[in-house]
């Protein structure tokens, strides 16, 4: 069996899948090679994972791969269009199972308390020797919207909420479709009039895949109806906000930051402009932990291992 994973970002996911080869010892897997397959020079394999790169039908064909097994959540990274027409199933890891989903939460609570405290600042009060500044806004009592409430967003919903922070869910689907963010959120609104949706609040985080129906979702008119001064965070997928527009609402200081886990282009561009304002960004680390990646890479090789046996596979998103 022979896996290849596209794209040079991510390191520590050939670490992982190694060790969880060797801890769940699968015969079907006995033997089975982790290569890198860049784009210009493919090479045949059985299944393909993208690595911060992008899997297409004409990467699918020169590879002849029979599967696409994403190491993680999120599969925007893959042509579902050409697969399907390919009939080359396409799986991934949800993060409930695996600890992802716990794991970007976190970072997103650090991402959200570093703009209200501002740490940026704080830590160059310290170079400079000043003592007793910045001012900083406390999160208790705070009404923030956590944009998508699937595992990621109730992990994010359950560790505001312990903050004392009122926590207004959204989603595309009603309620009663969403019994665990059901659970732990205040109020719930629908996401297909965002605007409305964030009317009254304060922070946004952003916690949802990118889609063609979220694709810029978070635009001016939504960034418009948050309270001025507010913040948002984004750990779902760059494209979800719309850059011209968040890039308008700091400087107009509409918001007052933003804090992305995630952004447009990865690695973001040092220079980019945005950078100039406000923001807090990391690296695509929100997932990036040694319990989560060990819970992922468990994940992914069980079910290489269901597909190398010919059993039905688990997680099938196309």
């Amino acid at each position: 069996m022979r896996i290849g994973l596209v794209g040079g970002g991510f390191p520590e996911v050939r670490r992982c899948l190694t060790a969880a080869l060797d801890e769940l010892a699968i015969p079907e897997l006995a033997g089975a090679e982790l290569v890198d397959v860049p784009h210009s020079a493919p090479q045949p394999v059985d299944v393909l994972s993208p690595l911060g790169s992008t899997i297409d039908g004409p990467l699918m064909d020169a590879c002849g791969a029979r599967f696409v097994q994403q190491f993680g959540v999120g599969v925007s990274g893959v042509d579902l269009d050409a697969a399907r027409e390919r009939a080359i199933p396409v799986a991934n890891v949800p993060g409930g199972d695996s600890g992802n989903a716990t794991a970007v939460a976190e970072l997103a609570v650090l991402l959200l308390l570093s703009l209200l405290r501002r740490f940026s600042e704080a830590r160059a009060n310290v170079a400079e020797k000043a003592v007793g500044a910045p001012m900083g806004t406390m999160l208790r009592g705070r009404t923030v919207a956590v944009l998508g409430t699937g595992d990621i967003g109730v992990e994010v919903a359950t560790r505001l909420a312990a903050f004392g922070v009122h926590v207004v869910g959204v989603g595309r689907r009603e309620a009663d479709a969403y019994p665990a963010a059901a659970a732990v959120v205040g109020t719930y609104r629908r996401a297909h009039d965002l605007s409305a949706a964030l009317d009254g609040v304060d922070d946004l985080v952003v916690a949802c895949p990118l889609t063609e129906d979220t694709r810029g979702i978070v635009d001016g008119a939504a960034l418009g109806a948050l309270r001025p001064g507010g913040h948002v965070v984004n750990v779902g997928r760059g494209p979800v906000v719309d850059y011209d527009a968040l890039l308008a609402a700091l400087r107009s200081g509409r918001l007052t930051g933003a804090g992305l886990d995630v952004t447009w282009s990865e690695p973001i561009d040092p220079h980019d402009e945005l950078l100039a304002e406000n923001v807090v960004v990391t690296p695509h680390i929100g997932g990036i932990t040694e319990e989560s990646y060990a819970g992922m890479a468990r994940g992914f090789v069980a079910n290489v291992g269901r597909f190398a046996r010919g059993e039905e596979i688990d997680h099938r998103v196309c």
